[in-house]
C-alpha cells in the first residue's frame, strides 16, 4: 500500500479522506495548507500527495509546483471544490481541470464533491 499525504484547507474533508484511505489499508498523514504538507514530505516522503488546489497560505498550485521540484517522483492527484466554496474562485470546467492536470503533470484533477470511490480508484491508478 502507498504512502500518502492528504493536504486541505476543510477538516472534514480530510477527516473523510483519511478514513477511507486508512480503511483501504494506505499509511496517511494530513495536513492544513501547503506549507503543512511540505514540511511533512520533506520530512518524510510519501509515494502519493492529495492536495486541494485552492487553500488559504500556500495554495495547491503553487504546492504542486514545489513538490514537483523538489520530488519530481511523487505521484499527485488535486482536488478543486472551486468558486462554490470560495466567493473570488471560480470552479473549474472539466476542460479546465484536465489543462490543470496535464500542465502540472498530476495524476488525476477531482472536482469536489466527488464519490468517494472515485478517489480510491485514482490512488489506485497512481499508486499501481
Amino acid at each position: 500500500m502507498a504512502r500518502i499525504i492528504v493536504i486541505d484547507d476543510d477538516k472534514d474533508v480530510r477527516k473523510v479522506i483519511l478514513y477511507e484511505l486508512r480503511a483501504a489499508g494506505h499509511e496517511v498523514r494530513e495536513a492544513g495548507d501547503g506549507a503543512q504538507g511540505l514540511a511533512l514530505q520533506r520530512a518524510a516522503p510519501a509515494d502519493l500527495v492529495v492536495t486541494d488546489i485552492y487553500m488559504p497560505e500556500k495554495e495547491g498550485i503553487e504546492t504542486i509546483r514545489e513538490l514537483k521540484e523538489e520530488f519530481p517522483e511523487v505521484k499527485i492527484i488535486a482536488m478543486s471544490g472551486g468558486g462554490s466554496l470560495r466567493p473570488r474562485m471560480r470552479a473549474f470546467t472539466a476542460q479546465q481541470l484536465a489543462v490543470v492536470a496535464r500542465e502540472l503533470s498530476v495524476g488525476a484533477v477531482l472536482q469536489k464533491p466527488f464519490p468517494i470511490q472515485e478517489l480510491l480508484k485514482a490512488v489506485e491508478a497512481a499508486a499501481g
